[in-house]
């Protein structure tokens, strides 16, 4: 069985290219798959695979976090293995994860790790629209997409990078781990999403959910994704392209899959029921901007970024981009143990992991730090300088001291981007104010309605909210002219408390 692309239009060029791939066809060969049970190319094994999900599972937590709500992570795993019992895998080790995510996505690694946002989470209506997201997740590990991926930059010779501008702030990460991330940028196929599609339907109806409901799941996504931008992770249309007609070929596979059977479970009640009190959007107690001005009311301090530089954060980092990308700067928390900065610094010299530093022990707004330059070996090996400076600060709860690490990379040394790079370190603070720590995040009210009429008419009643009138009704997969009876259960956004 032929397991390698043949070249059939240019011989001579087929022949050189068997040359240059045989030593890796060697150890690589054919693997079955799982879902058609034919034996294809691939560069993955299964060991690569459960290597770049176990280790890749670790990184997307630390960087994107897990939302901690016990109630709504035993609901969405109970979905999960509901459908993963009906698999062509049933017998891997499954792993659900809601991620504390404000971005409306859901995607899957390689060995069984699916995780769903509570972004997307907000906007699904039923029980059986989870599980019609939760279903094509699974297909797409069961179909082993995510390896041919893999196989397929490898065969290019691209390997695998993170699209993004906050790329190197994954660079902490081992090679399985960076693999995995770099896979939540990629790009699925056409055929990679119509088969998913077809899977996510398929054990959908065998684990007795209903499927007719996916369509206009992704009715919904096409309306969020015509507002979405600036997110930390893509969004779900992003990463997981239309591919052409999707809503009439969910539906035309959602009836050959149904019948007319009328025992499936679609579950919009008790979906409701695990959505009231989700948080929505951003949380401000996590960490937000003020323009440059970046506050973390969680940990307690606050940070002015340069003027005019791009900025974002994540769960373990925060990072600055020059225009350009001709500097940036990023703050974390180092890793390790040290009395005080300066001692911080002295380690890093003393277990090789830096080659040299030139700086001083400095006080910034009271607290003790250490400012000046680092010498470290870039990707290539050539020596590498990075402005640097650490600071010493308690946590906000008390007792525990946190030492916070800003590394920073300009054109050259002494340049005016690398100025504004330690300005801004310089600028890092505690924050007292209760006016901007104590802060609230949006968060989803599940009313029930107590008269009928329009959504444009019987929503405004409802008293304050955080989203307009448009979102509100794509929340619900309505439009703002739609009616709606008396005892209708609709989802609203309660604002929370913000500076």
């Amino acid at each position: 069985m032929r397991c390698v692309p043949t070249l059939r239009s240019d011989p001579h060029r087929f022949l050189g290219f068997v040359s240059i791939l045989l030593a890796v066809l060697l150890a690589a060969g054919c693997a079955k798959n799982p879902v058609t049970g034919k034996r294809e190319f691939s560069l993955v094994s299964q060991d690569d695979e459960l290597a770049m999900g176990r280790e890749g599972h670790q990184a997307i937590v630390a960087e994107y976090g897990i939302y901690e709500d016990p109630a709504v992570t035993a609901y969405v795993d109970s979905v999960g293995r509901r459908l993963a019992a009906v698999s062509h895998l049933p017998n891997i080790e499954w792993h659900f994860t809601v991620l504390d995510d404000p971005v409306v996505n859901a995607f899957a690694l390689p060995g069984g790790y699916v995780y769903i946002t509570r972004g997307i989470l907000a906007y699904l209506n039923s029980e059986s629209q989870l599980a019609g997201v939760l279903g094509h997740e699974i297909g797409h590990v069961t179909a082993r997409h995510s390896a041919k991926q893999v196989s397929q930059q490898k065969l290019a010779g691209l390997g695998l990078g993170v699209a993004t501008v906050f790329s190197k702030t994954f660079s902490r990460y081992s090679q399985a781990a960076q693999q995995g991330l770099g896979l939540l940028f990629l790009k699925y196929g056409r055929d990679d999403e119509n088969q998913a599609d077809q899977i996510g339907v398929d054990y959908s109806a065998k684990s007795g959910y209903d499927p007719r409901t996916i369509p206009d799941t992704y009715a919904m996504l096409a309306r969020v994704s015509e507002g979405s931008g600036g997110e930390r992770l893509p969004s779900y249309l992003s990463s997981h392209p239309d591919p052409g007609d999707r809503q009439q070929r969910t539906t035309q596979l959602a009836a050959a899959a149904t019948g007319n059977r009328t025992d499936l479970v679609i579950g919009k009640a008790p979906h409701l029921a695990h959505l009231e009190g989700l948080v929505f959007g951003s949380n401000p107690a996590l960490g937000y901007f003020e323009g440059a001005r970046y506050i973390h009311p969680a940990i307690g301090f606050e940070i002015t970024f340069p003027a005019g530089w791009e900025s974002g954060d994540k769960k373990t980092a925060v990072v600055s981009v020059a225009p350009g990308e001709k500097a940036m700067m990023q703050l974390t928390l180092a890793q390790g143990e040290a009395t005080s900065p300066t001692a911080f610094v002295t380690s890093l010299q003393s277990a090789g992991k830096i080659a040299g530093a030139n700086g001083r022990s400095e006080t910034i707004n009271g607290l003790p730090a250490w400012v000046g330059r680092l010498q470290v070996a870039g990707q290539d090996g050539a020596p590498v300088t990075l402005a640097a400076a650490f600071m010493q600060a308690p946590h906000r709860s008390g007792g525990e001291k946190l030492l916070f690490q800003i590394l920073g990379k300009s054109a050259q040394p002494g340049d005016a981007d690398e100025q504004a790079i330690l300005t801004s370190a310089r600028s890092f603070k505690r924050v007292t104010d209760p006016t901007l720590l104590n802060v609230k995040p949006d968060r989803v009210d599940v009313v029930t309605l107590p008269k009928t009429g329009s959504i444009g008419v019987v929503v405004p009643d409802l008293g304050p909210q955080a989203i307009d009138l448009e979102q509100t009704a794509i929340l619900n997969h309505k439009q703002v002219g739609d009616a709606v009876e008396a005892g209708t259960q609709l989802k609203i956004v309660k604002p929370g408390r913000k500076p």
